[in-house]
């Protein structure tokens, strides 16, 4: 299988404004269960159920995941989010929805400055050019 080429910023910035605008609270996507950090929003390889499942270690994010953790099911749950070590998995196991989007918020934006800084102004990808994905089917008429 073909290996995530998402960029990591853009990904992550887009998840940032996924959960701002409510998007783990609002959705008619799976209302008869809680809504999985990371694995609900469009971050997710996995996210359209209609296409085959891909393994996590393709995905973009897998390399915020520590090295023992990268061929767990969903190792994305396990990426560190502060100095004390709190992963989503561990907040699933402890805290509320509220500590965890908290949580994983201030980790997104600072993860995001960090990646911004290392870049530097010239190689953002808002400097760069779009890329677009279309899915789509081709059909000939006889």
């Amino acid at each position: 299988m073909a290996k995530d080429e998402r960029d990591l910023l853009t990904v992550l910035r887009n998840e940032l404004e996924f959960l701002e605008k409510g998007g783990y609270r609002y959705t008619a996507r799976v209302e008869w269960r809680p809504h999985f950090m990371f694995q609900d929003s469009p971050t997710c390889l996995n996210f359209d159920p209609t296409l085959e499942p891909k393994p996590c270690r393709d995905c973009v994010l897998v390399q915020l995941v520590p090295e023992d953790s990268r061929n767990k099911r969903v190792a994305c749950r396990f990426i560190p989010l502060n100095e004390q070590g709190e992963t989503v998995d561990s907040i699933y196991r402890y805290g509320t929805q509220e500590d965890l989007e908290a949580t994983v918020a201030r980790w997104l934006k600072a993860t995001i400055r960090r990646l911004e800084s290392e870049r530097g102004p010239a190689q953002t990808p808002d400097s760069m050019p779009d890329t677009v994905h279309v899915k789509g089917r081709v059909t000939w008429a006889a």
